[in-house]
């Protein structure tokens, strides 16, 4: 299937990749852990991200904003953005592929302020 991979510290790229969960692991859970899949946006997609990034101390990658751009939520560690058909996982449209390169396309550096994380885009 044609997805997004964004690594951290590295720009989104399109990758090809086989949607069993092997294959998943193999490149989300290198150090252990198990994959899970969130549903942040209204598009047909879903992020699939290590389930354990921030217990196993992952490195900090790219922020979940809500409507007004603040930040909720921070995926640790690589994660996939892959399309969704009736029951599992399949390739992204050439809209979307260029829609989440444009979101994730900057890289991230996050302080915490007290109770709330900043997010600075380099």
């Amino acid at each position: 299937m044609k997805v997004l991979l964004v690594e951290v510290n590295e720009r989104p790229t399109v990758a090809e990749i086989r949607s069993d969960l092997r294959s998943l692991r193999a490149i989300l859970c290198r150090n252990g852990g198990h994959i899970e899949v969130v549903y942040p946006f209204e598009d047909n997609v879903g992020i699939i991200c290590n389930e354990e990034g921030k217990i196993r101390g992952l490195p900090l990658n790219r922020a979940l904003r809500n409507e007004n751009g603040d930040v909720y939520d921070v995926i640790c560690g690589n994660f996939i953005i892959a399309g969704l058909t009736e029951d599992d996982f399949g390739d992204l449209t050439d809209e979307q592929i260029e829609k989440y390169t444009q979101m994730f396309y900057r890289k991230e550096l996050f302080i915490r302020k007290g109770q709330r994380l900043v997010s600075f885009t380099v």
